[in-house]
């Protein structure tokens, strides 16, 4: 990139939680310190208009965040006025620095930012790179599961504007199919992925684990469940698993979104046992994401290449067992199939059978590991 002056745009940025906030202020100051750049992240707050400058060796980064209110996710009117109400507030915040930049990298996060930038730069001419955490409104297609007249209009208008983008930065192997399907060459596509946003390891210590669990292996979903989440494969799994085997297993839900709020509904009216808590501030995580046995990660069929969850990045680097629920067409596959250090376990959606096996065999290697353990301990007495 040999632009002198960049302008980097997103949606939440730290404190708020947001997992593509975060990983635009890493590369951000990525970006002004290893190449130099004078770099203006804009992003949105739920607190007060705020801004800052961190000055490195022949590069900056000024931080811009914009204050924007809270909305109800479940209802698509509030949805769609936040959307428009947003993205119009980031573009005016951020245009300012737009008109001195050579380029402009924005997130898929706001929802359909693209169609305030691409208009804008048809006059304003600047290079565009669109990193392409979300895709939209091919997320918004998949949750109904078919297309309303509205969203094929937005869908053409989307891939219009789509054309003219120079650069795509693409998460996943997953994400350039899904956009070399509508016609965007091979040659505009840069694979980069996100990397954990925090630094995690064997070495990392862990939190106490929660109370009653003792005896347990603790399964982790943490972050978002959202929409894009299978939980259907999961539940119906877990309640048999409680019901009609061992019950070892145990969720520690460390989680919002839909998804959580379906799968706690779930659990609760079938009476079965798990443990929910409220997520941990970032300087935490690493710890968090360092105690459970194993980790839970899901994703939806017609969501796949469309959302990759970030969560896998530092779930990999936990070096604990990872359980994906999910297409193997998935990124998500991909990088926990390809790691060599801890097990890896792949269930199809839909297959519930498999997933409740997967439990029971957690749970048995847990009790084959906690006896010898305990005869080690005894053996030493």
């Amino acid at each position: 990139m040999s632009a002198s002056r960049l302008v980097y745009i997103c949606d939440w940025l730290p404190p708020d939680f947001g997992a593509v906030g975060q990983y635009s202020v890493l590369f951000a100051r990525e970006l002004a310190r290893d190449r130099r750049l004078h770099v203006t992240l804009v992003g949105l707050t739920s607190g007060e208009a705020e801004s800052s400058i961190e000055r490195f060796d022949g590069g900056t980064l000024e931080i811009v965040k914009v204050p924007v209110p809270a909305y109800d996710k479940a209802r698509t009117s509030a949805r769609i006025r936040w959307t428009v109400a947003t993205n119009t507030r980031l573009l005016r915040a951020a245009l300012p620095f737009i008109r001195k930049a050579d380029t402009v990298l924005f997130t898929g996060s706001p929802p359909l930012f693209l169609h305030w930038i691409a208009p804008l730069n048809v006059l304003l001419r600047k290079r565009l790179i669109y990193r392409i955490t979300d895709f939209h409104p091919e997320c918004a297609i998949a949750e109904r599961g078919s297309a309303s007249l509205f969203l094929k209009l937005v869908l053409a208008l989307t891939l219009f504007w789509r054309r003219r983008v120079d650069t795509f930065e693409v998460l996943g192997h997953d994400q350039a199919v899904r956009l070399q399907e509508i016609g965007v060459a091979k040659e505009r596509l840069v694979l980069k992925r996100d990397p954990s946003p925090i630094a995690i390891g064997p070495d990392t210590p862990p939190l106490a684990r929660p109370a009653q669990t003792e005896g347990k292996f603790l399964l982790l979903y943490s972050g978002n469940w959202g929409i894009a989440h299978d939980t259907a494969t999961f539940v119906s799994a877990y309640i048999e698993h409680h019901n009609q085997g061992s019950g070892t297993v145990l969720l520690w839900l460390n989680a919002i979104g839909k998804g959580a709020a379906t799968v706690a509904e779930a659990l609760d009216a079938a009476k079965v046992p798990y443990i929910r808590t409220d997520l941990v501030p970032l300087d935490r995580l690493a710890s968090l994401l360092r105690t459970p046995d194993a980790h839970l990660i899901t994703l939806k069929n017609a969501f796949v290449g469309y959302v990759l969850p970030s969560k896998v990045y530092a779930c990999v680097d936990s070096d604990l067992p990872v359980m994906f629920i999910g297409p193997t067409e998935s990124d998500v596959h991909l990088l926990c199939d390809q790691r060599k250090s801890s097990s890896y376990v792949h269930v199809d959606v839909g297959d519930s059978e498999r997933c409740a096996q997967a439990l029971e065999d957690f749970g048995a290697n847990h009790s084959a590991s906690s006896s010898r353990k305990l005869r080690l301990v005894r053996s030493s007495v």
